[in-house]
């Protein structure tokens, strides 16, 4: 069965299609239910990691924030996810552009004009203040933004990252999740033993490059990681043999690797004395 991924756009009614589609499908929504696990990896508290989300962390907050950490453990995240067949759909986290080459997602984007959304948040927050609300709307859109472009250096707006994108200015949630239906039963979108395997793959490249960057050993590793058929090849330079061996110890830990190539190689002692001159 195919999985949708819709971006978290406040008052576009994403939030309701999502639902209305999860429900057709029997199957879960995925929201905010992974920020415990972010919080807890990167050993921040759950507000912390909410602030920064959403664009309101401050100057301190956002200096001791890892944002490497934060993208890679994101991935791996949504990625298990995403491979465990659970979910139908995924709003937000990058799941869109994580997923992109995943042949049976469905990339959608709920979107509406943003004076109608601005309205629709003071309805729902039950609030007059329309600068108030404006300002949560924009700084939310600017999150996305700045999150998006640093990690996979694209504008998420743009409509060729979508492979629909749905008004609800014009159409309502019961249009939309109709078309959202409709697509998802075209046999491009079709789940295949080939698609599943792409993203398992996919996935496990992402737990590698967790585990490395959860292990205070492994953490500033910079390296090339590929998984085909549960096998991971770890590719590139790193300073010390020692690394090079950690590197291949803590990735074979990852469950559901079932063998590791190293094709890392050793830095050259006079490339450390000079390299960085």
């Amino acid at each position: 069965m195919p999985l949708i991924t819709i971006p978290r756009e406040m008052g576009s009614l994403g939030k309701d299609v999502a639902a209305q589609v999860a429900l057709q499908l029997g199957k879960k929504v995925i929201h905010h239910e992974i920020v415990d696990q972010l919080a807890d990896k990167m050993r921040l508290r759950k507000t912390h990691v909410v602030r920064f989300l959403e664009g309101k962390a401050g100057i301190l907050e956002n200096m001791s924030t890892d944002h490497t950490s934060l993208s890679i453990f994101t991935a791996d995240e949504i990625l298990r996810i995403a491979a465990s067949g659970e979910v139908g759909v995924i709003r937000g986290w990058g799941a869109n552009h994580l997923l992109e080459s995943i042949p049976h997602v469905v990339r959608v984007r709920v979107c509406a004009p943003f004076d109608l959304r601005v309205k629709r948040m003071m309805e729902r927050l039950n609030t007059t203040d329309q600068a108030a609300v404006e300002k949560e709307v924009r700084l939310s859109e600017e999150a996305i933004a700045a999150i998006t472009r640093r990690h996979f250096d694209v504008n998420w707006k743009d409509a060729e990252h979508y492979d629909l994108v749905l008004n609800t200015e014009r159409a309502s949630v019961e249009d939309c999740t109709d078309q959202v239906m409709q697509m998802i039963r075209s046999p491009r979108f079709a789940e295949t033993p080939e698609s599943q395997q792409k993203l398992r793959n996919l996935a496990m490249v992402a737990h590698v490059r967790g585990a490395l960057r959860g292990d205070e050993r492994t953490r500033k590793l910079n390296i090339t990681i590929d998984v085909s058929d549960g096998h991971v090849t770890l590719s590139g330079i790193v300073e010390t043999d020692v690394a090079l061996k950690l590197a291949m110890d803590v990735a074979a830990t990852v469950p559901g690797i079932t063998g590791v190539t190293n094709n890392l190689k050793e830095m050259s002692g006079a490339y450390r004395r000079f390299g960085n001159k």
